[in-house]
């Protein structure tokens, strides 16, 4: 079973305080006004977020509600190996990340992959539960993972849903592209096989990177995520997860996508949505095959292809799955580990594409 809490959504959004949330937030409807999801009723998520926030006093910080478990165990690291904290510092500020160096380097140019964590997450937890480091020692490739901290969101989300931290060269996509190229300056790296990937509000942030930095990333991966723009604000943010944002067309981008037909934290629809964005209105062939993971999970997998054969967008749709990374493991936080091995395919989409490839 997916390890998850009960209370997903209100971890997803930043949530400073009651009386912050009150200023930005229209009047809370009642619980049976609230807007039904596509397909009829109403996120369970939402409901049982109003009904905290309704029973919360003035000034209750939002940052201790919901429980959470023990922070995962680091497990050991292959001989030659690092798994080791640094610092980007740049115009935009500071932003810690972990950075995990396979023991096998050779001195070779090495593909990077950039991990952004969900709410509630840190680096190390969310390394354990995608087990990422594992298939990287595999396949030689560096993987970095950005820290969020509480000062700039209670819960640790990235903060996909702020209009300003849309923009190229500003606030946070400054901040992780800033990482992404310190890591490029300082290790053997191939410019031309740098990735990035994230879970839910950390899939959100890796949909806006690729839109705002092209010329960095060379492809994408969202797993329970929503699509670049897809809210502008706190009550979009609320509405796009509960049934899909506005986001306007994007550029073409290679994206892989992960998501859960029973995500009651973020719809389903949103995948889709990450999915037409990265087209850029190009006109591609799919083809589509179900199957079932070695756990026993069905899944649907739709295949984008251009004229010339490439694959430009695939979307594996998990059912039965919830808002957890599929195949992950229980020593993280929000994993399926019943589910397909989201990171082993992603990197095998990510080594598919190279920036400036005809």
């Amino acid at each position: 079973m997916p390890r998850t809490s009960a209370f997903d959504l209100g971890r997803f959004a930043r949530l400073p305080s009651l009386d912050a949330l009150r200023a930005k937030l229209p009047p809370m409807p009642a619980l049976g006004d609230l807007p039904p999801l596509a397909g009829g009723g109403v996120a369970p998520g939402l409901r049982d977020m109003l009904a905290r926030l309704s029973e919360l006093k003035p000034g209750s910080p939002l940052c201790a509600m919901g429980p959470r478990g023990p922070a995962a165990a680091e497990a050991p690291l292959p001989a030659g190996a690092r798994f080791t904290e640094f610092a980007h510092r740049g115009a935009a500020g500071t932003l810690g990340y972990r950075l995990y160096v396979p023991s096998r380097t050779a001195g070779q140019p090495m593909p990077l992959v950039v991990m952004l964590h969900g709410c509630t997450q840190s680096p190390e937890d969310f390394a354990a539960g995608t087990r990422m480091n594992e298939v990287a020692e595999e396949r030689g490739i560096l993987v970095a993972y950005p820290r969020q901290t509480q000062g700039a969101n209670a819960q640790k989300c990235w903060n996909w849903f702020d209009a300003a931290g849309q923009l190229r060269d500003r606030g946070e996509p400054a901040l992780i592209a800033g990482l992404t190229r310190d890591v490029m300056r300082d290790f053997a790296v191939d410019p031309a096989r740098v990735y990035v990937a994230g879970l839910s509000a950390g899939g959100a942030a890796a949909a806006i990177l690729a839109q705002c930095y092209p010329d960095l990333y060379a492809a994408a991966g969202v797993h329970s995520g929503l699509a670049a723009g897809a809210a502008r604000d706190m009550p979009g943010a609320f509405a796009a997860m509960r049934g899909g944002g506005r986001a306007a067309a994007g550029r073409a981008v290679p994206v892989i996508v992960f998501h859960g037909d029973a995500d009651r934290t973020v719809a389903p629809v949103n995948g889709e949505q990450v999915v037409a964005q990265a087209r850029g209105g190009a006109a591609l062939t799919a083809d589509t095959v179900g199957g079932r993971s070695e756990g026993g999970l069905a899944f649907t997998r739709k295949v984008e292809c251009d004229a010339a054969g490439r694959p430009m967008a695939e979307h594996w749709m998990l059912h039965g799955a919830g808002h957890a990374w599929s195949g992950g493991s229980a020593a993280g936080s929000y994993t399926e580990p019943r589910g397909p091995d989201a990171s082993r395919e992603m990197l095998r989409f990510f080594l598919e594409h190279r920036l400036g490839a005809a």
